[in-house]
């Protein structure tokens, strides 16, 4: 009987002390054997004392700092010898000496991404299309520990599935990387994307140089919506686009991206990188592109982080273009995101080996892009192209929380809880040269996405979320928006105040600047500017039939933009990149 009865005490008491070592001793650090030191951080009951420092001494470790805010030593024990600690009397908890990374070159946190992953979002199970160069098999993409990657691909160029460009791939690992070859013993920031847990689904519709055309793109486009039941496409992300040659009404692409709206999909699309120009003395106003001139969608133009986590810094970039759209005047962009010097995946495409000095290895990038190695995985490139990429993730969360919105409902939830406090005036520096950046609604529209505001609210916009329209009053020098009473927020002709929807809700209260500034009377929106007779609106400047805009200039059949050149008569192109990007 004895020799039955100890072996049974033996096994009732071992698995008790197993899991009172287990409850004080992270997960992370079970199945940890050997002789080599663990760097950990050692809990105890009550403020470090001597006595409790020589516990971990008499287990072969050392002590090398104190954490007296939580009752805490930092460490370093043998792996054998762990559980024996965190079983001493006083020892409350052993974790490890964790690295802590940031998250996508800090537009992640910027945008306040980081609490949705904290309320276990990721867009799991949310179908995104990405209508771009491809995407190419890039590691965080198909190794699945978090269930990402591509779902799917399609091509519509007659040349294969893959990218051989590298923004298309650079565009999905800002929307749905999981940061795999980022993360290691070595790395410093964890490449991820907003949404790491998205179905991809990709429209190869640009070749190796960027381009393409109308109609691949309107091709990609009715795919997608024919296949949105099979893959749940909830989200088309347009990182491309062309010049505006007549309204949206009108146009082909406008008119396709507006089936996407209508069939249940949110179409994000990127706002041009035109924000420099300043040919026709317009200061880059006027140059957003199709797509994003349709007011349906939902436009995104390009801030810079300044390289921090904390949005407070966050300015905008010079580059990225500004409203109103040319012809129908339409205000955009919508909402304004992170953009500039992003980092995401690399593709050994055209991209990455013109500019190899844009790779950028993760364990060197948070110390200011220093060593001499080159990166196989990760890129920095800016644009408006990598903020639609911010905007597409978020929205991918926003419908894994709540799958019965409507198109129409997220773009006015995303517009309404946009971080208002841009910098109304802002100076940037890019080599010799310096822009002056006015933060008016032609150039941040409602605001800096906010993802965590956006998470929280629950508001449900009535009407249709179209972009409203400018109209310029010469007799008063103001400018107003058309009142549309089947918006939410259209019901009145300036903005609404007192509206759910008005200024003070959507487009916050600072959108116009005053007299003295560009949206004075003696600046662009006067008699003799933008929207006067003879200048970029009139009939024989910028938009006119004989100059920069017209039929026999730069826009004209024969020269760099017409129906023989690079944009040809009806062709769409990868958004031309600030390659390097603002300091």
């Amino acid at each position: 009987m004895k020799k039955i009865w100890i072996p049974t005490i033996i096994a009732l008491l071992v698995p008790v002390l197993v899991a009172g070592q287990q409850a004080r001793v992270a997960p992370d650090l079970f199945g940890v054997t050997g002789t080599s030191p663990v760097p950990v951080i050692v809990q105890f009951s009550q403020p470090p004392t001597p006595i409790l420092k020589a516990r971990v001494y008499a287990h072969g470790g050392t002590v090398a700092a104190d954490l007296p805010l939580i009752q805490a030593v930092v460490a370093r024990v043998p792996a054998s010898e762990l559980a024996n600690l965190a079983n001493e009397a006083g020892v409350k908890y052993v974790s490890p000496d964790r690295p802590v990374r940031g998250f996508m070159n800090n537009a992640a946190p910027a945008v306040l991404a980081n609490y949705a992953w904290g309320s276990g979002l990721s867009g799991d199970g949310i179908g995104v299309a990405v209508i771009d160069s491809g995407i190419h098999p890039v590691d965080d993409l198909v190794q699945n520990p978090v269930q990402s990657g591509v779902l799917q691909s399609f091509d519509f160029t007659g040349k294969g599935n893959d990218d051989q460009y590298g923004h298309g791939t650079h565009v999905a690992g800002i929307i749905a990387g999981n940061g795999f070859d980022s993360t290691c013993p070595t790395c410093t920031v964890t490449i991820q994307g907003i949404a790491p847990r998205v179905n991809l689904i990709s429209l190869r519709v640009l070749d190796g140089n960027g381009q393409g055309s109308d109609s691949t793109v309107i091709a990609a486009l009715q795919a997608a919506i024919a296949l949105k039941n099979q893959y749940n496409i909830r989200v088309i992300n347009l990182s491309l686009g062309r010049p505006v040659f007549e309204s949206y009404t009108q146009d082909p692409v406008c008119q396709a991206v507006e089936q996407a709206w209508k069939a249940g999909i949110v179409v994000v699309v990127a706002a041009g990188n035109g924000g420099r120009d300043n040919s026709a003395g317009n200061h880059g106003y006027g140059t957003i592109t199709v797509p994003g001139n349709d007011p349906y969608v939902i436009t995104v133009g390009a801030t810079n982080t300044k390289g921090t986590p904390d949005r407070g810094d966050d300015v905008m970039t010079s580059y990225s273009s500004k409203g109103p759209t040319a012809v129908d005047h339409i205000v955009k962009p919508d909402l304004v995101a992170p953009g500039n010097r992003i980092v995401s995946l690399l593709e050994p495409g055209y991209l990455s080996s013109t500019y190899p000095q844009n790779r950028v290895l993760p364990s060197y990038y948070q110390q200011g892009g220093s060593g001499t190695a080159l990166s196989t995985s990760y890129f920095i490139l800016s644009g408006s192209s990598m903020s639609s990429g911010v905007v597409s993730g978020a929205v991918a969360l926003m419908l894994q929380q709540n799958p019965a919105l409507t198109p129409d409902q997220i773009k006015a939830r995303l517009m309404k809880t946009a971080y208002k406090n841009l910098p109304r005036y802002t100076t940037v520096v890019d080599g010799d040269q310096t822009f002056y950046i006015q933060s008016d609604v032609l150039t941040v529209g409602t605001g800096l996405l906010d993802v965590q505001a956006v998470l929280m609210n629950t508001d449900l916009a009535p009407g249709v979320a179209k972009s409203p329209t400018a109209y310029y009053d010469s007799a008063t020098g103001n400018v107003f928006f058309l009142a549309d009473p089947t918006t939410p927020w259209g019901q009145s002709a300036m903005w609404g105040s007192s509206a759910m929807w008005g200024s003070s809700a959507v487009w916050g209260s600072s959108a116009f600047t005053g007299d003295s500034a560009m949206w004075g009377s003696s600046a662009m929106w006067g008699s003799s500017a933008i929207w006067g007779d003879s200048a970029m609106w009139g009939s024989s400047a910028m938009w006119g039939s004989s100059a920069m805009w017209g039929s026999s200039a730069m826009w004209g059949s024969s020269a760099m933009w017409g129906s023989s050149a690079m944009w040809g008569s009806s062709s769409v192109a990868a958004e031309n990149l600030a390659i390097t990007g603002e300091k």
